[in-house]
């Protein structure tokens, strides 16, 4: 049966129809229990993914903000463990139509789902709570978020966003997917709650911080923790099992899986800023702290596990970006004279040697794996591109040329990618909370392919933060939310 089978009916509860999405083999259908406050939908369909769909939708056409609420639940246990339940916000009723979702898996997965555009690949945040009992979809603005809950219980934000610009109207619903082209499956979705438009006084925004992974073979991303406030900038630790990141002038660490917060003791320096990184053999910090009298940045050194920071650089200010493959140098930027350029200088102490003269800004240095080369970006193009030079500053060539102004650059431990940060054009220098990009290149042949949108900037990914096996990438997504 062809998109779009709709049935005869016109209202059912909140929503003014139903239908199969897509290609499916067997007709869908739709129950509205009003004495039990139940919505009991039975789908087919292949999957609601890649760019298009099959399943079971009710619907109804809404404009503006909307959120969309319920408990969701699978009678039967059998079938795809991948069988989906979603709550969806929709441009159309094509298989290929731009969306987003939150979805339950019959696993358990949950996920904020989004095909940005019309016939667009999708992709996924996964939440870290696996099989909650209620979840909602709000949409503020072309901003979509997702929250999870216990029944009854209050729901709370699971982090990240999408961003999807849908025209009005579009379609707000309920839906379900067997996962399995040849099967049918039911999901029962209860306690409704579906609004639209803004509800009471509007609040100012609060901030919140996503600390993420993303596979980038799949470019699935995975929820660490939700922070209220700003966290930045995730080091990956080389034995692979923590992130370090810093917030409120602190360096603190979490388990790659999520879990409990740690601090890490660095006694006088409470004022530590994004530019920080983990010694090759993981035994020694570099941290960038501006607590002291000038308060200006300076990189110090101290062990792994915390303690007295020893400062290296005696000039200010400087931000430490990298480690070189052998544990003995660091490359920073530092700012002399009102120029920002990249330095290095030897790890047990001595003088600064400048590698950059360009007028302008360079930033963002990094060493490639074999310490053949160090990356950085620079403005001296005009727009913000990634470049590189070897350790002494010789051969500087550009390795990036694009309409985009692109951001620090990190190379993968296999030395086969590097990711950098995408900002538009018309965007001065590397602000906070701007819809970006994390983009990945293939260091051989140059190809340039898109890791995934966000909102984020500044702290998303200001330090080298690949897993030791270089399949997998650290960052933080922000969300601005009333």
């Amino acid at each position: 049966m062809s998109a779009l089978a709709q049935t005869a009916e016109t209202k059912i509860g909140l929503f003014e129809s139903h239908g199969d999405v897509g290609m499916v083999l067997h007709e869908g259908s739709a129950k509205h229990d009003a004495s039990k406050e139940t919505y009991t939908l039975t789908g087919s369909g292949e999957n609601i993914w890649s760019a298009a769909d099959a399943f079971q939708f009710v619907w109804k056409k809404v404009s503006g903000d909307v959120a969309l609420a319920a408990d969701i639940s699978f009678p039967e246990s059998g079938g795809d463990p991948h069988k989906k339940a979603v709550l969806m916000i929709r441009q159309s009723l094509s298989a290929d139509s731009a969306y987003a979702d939150v979805v339950l898996h019959g696993n358990g997965l949950t996920s904020l789902q989004a095909r940005d555009e019309n016939g667009a690949a999708t992709h996924e945040i996964q939440s870290n709570v696996t099989g909650p009992k209620r979840v909602r979809i709000q949409k503020i603005g072309p901003y979509f978020y997702m929250y999870v809950g216990g029944s009854g219980d209050a729901l709370r934000f699971a982090g990240g966003s999408m961003r999807v610009k849908l025209e009005e109207p579009f379609y707000v619903g309920l839906g379900v997917c067997a996962h399995d082209k040849d099967a049918s499956e039911t999901a029962v979705f209860s306690k409704v709650d579906l609004v639209t438009g803004t509800q009471g006084p509007v609040r100012q925004p609060s901030l919140s911080s996503t600390l993420e992974t993303i596979t980038v073979s799949s470019t699935d991303r995975r929820v660490v923790r939700v922070f209220p406030g700003r966290v930045e900038a995730p080091n990956w630790t080389p034995d692979g099992t923590w992130l370090l990141f810093n917030g409120n002038g602190r360096l603190q660490k979490i388990a790659v899986d999520g879990g409990d917060v740690q601090l890490i003791d660095t006694d006088f320096a409470n004022r530590i800023n994004n530019d920080h990184g983990i010694s090759p053999d993981g035994t020694v910090l570099a941290i960038s702290d501006q607590s002291q009298a000038e308060r200006r940045s300076i990189i110090y050194t101290l062990p792994m596990e915390g303690g007295t920071p020893t400062r290296l650089t005696q000039r200010s200010p400087s931000y430490g970006h990298g480690w070189s493959p052998d544990g003995k140098t660091l490359v920073f930027a530092g700012e002399r004279d009102g120029n920002l350029d990249i330095y290095t200088i030897p790890v047990e102490g001595g003088e600064e040697m400048r590698l950059t003269t360009a007028p302008g800004l360079d930033d963002g240095p990094e060493y490639s794996p074999d310490g053949k080369y160090i990356y950085f970006n620079s403005q001296r193009s005009g727009t913000v591109q990634v470049w590189r030079m070897r350790p002494d500053g010789s051969g500087q060539e550009q390795v990036t040329s694009d309409e985009y102004n692109n951001w620090f650059p990190h190379i993968s431990p296999d030395g086969q990618r590097m990711v950098f940060l995408t900002y538009d054009k018309d965007v001065s220098g590397h602000p906070e909370n701007k819809d970006v990009m994390l983009r990945v290149m293939n260091v051989e042949n140059k190809d340039v392919s898109v890791l995934t949108k966000l909102f984020g900037g500044q702290g998303t990914i200001n330090v080298p933060s690949w897993s030791p096996d270089s399949q997998r990438l650290a960052f933080v997504s922000y969300q601005l939310i009333p």
